[in-house]
């Protein structure tokens, strides 16, 4: 069965789109489940605003050498935070 071109609603803007057939087998080829849910311009406009938005970093001591660092989500007391060297040394072992 050939799988044929198809018009999609966004759910951001309301407007039509196209997934077309290449774009459906794409998606299928890299398992993905669902149908995108934007249209092109949402989801450039949407991936531009998380790469540009400041991450909130937080201030916390390495678990093994003792200096200060900062780390990107908000550490829990029952797992140790390192530095980024300490945290390579910790991935290679």
């Amino acid at each position: 069965m050939a799988i044929e071109d198809r018009t999609l609603t966004c759910k951001e803007c309301g407007r039509e789109f196209e997934f077309s057939a290449s774009e459906q087998e794409f998606y299928a080829e890299k398992g993905f489940q669902n149908d995108p849910a934007r249209c092109p311009e949402c989801r450039q406009m949407r991936k531009r605003q998380r790469n540009t938005r400041e991450r909130e970093m937080f201030d916390v001591m390495c678990a093994d050498c003792g200096c200060e660092t900062q780390v990107p989500f908000k550490p829990t007391e029952d797992r140790p935070v390192y530095c980024r060297d300490c945290y390579q040394k910790h991935r290679e072992q």
